[in-house]
């Protein structure tokens, strides 16, 4: 883990790299969150997803976190960044803009789309993250359970 004094783009991407490790190790259940991912996080973080999303809502906390990687798990089977670019860095504000190849658990329909996420990072931990999606609706559609058949 970088040392608090580390600039918050490097806090950054050693925090998507610890999520990929998170997720190879098996995600929610199998890996651990506390060692793995939350060295990464302020205590108090907030993470602010789309209330339409499978995971939306406001995640507060180390343990709000926790639930939101179970809620991803349980929405996407794959969820991989195919791109990324750092867009600016304004003080401890970073805009990352991020090219996103998933596959929704209940229906298999897989999706390709962007993110841009304004992240904060506060004494060398991520302190508060924004995700903006292109189209919440057809995420929503992509993992909503198929209707059963008649």
């Amino acid at each position: 883990m970088n040392t608090p004094a580390a600039d918050p783009v490097s806090v950054i991407q050693g925090m998507y790299e610890a999520e990929s490790r998170y997720l190879a190790a098996g995600g929610p259940g199998t890996a651990s969150f506390a060692t793995t991912l939350a060295p990464y996080f302020a205590y108090d973080v907030v993470l602010h997803q789309a209330d339409s999303l499978p995971y939306g809502g406001t995640w507060h906390r180390h343990d709000g976190m926790a639930r939101f990687f179970l809620a991803m798990s349980l929405a996407w089977e794959r969820f991989d960044i195919l791109e990324q670019r750092f867009l600016g860095v304004d003080g401890d504000t970073v805009v990352v803009h991020s090219r996103v190849g998933a596959r929704a658990r209940a229906t298999g329909r897989e999706l390709e789309f962007p993110i841009v996420q304004t992240i904060v990072v506060r004494d060398g931990r991520i302190a508060s993250v924004r995700p903006f999606y292109w189209d919440t609706a057809a995420i929503a559609a992509a993992c909503a359970e198929p209707a059963p058949a008649r």
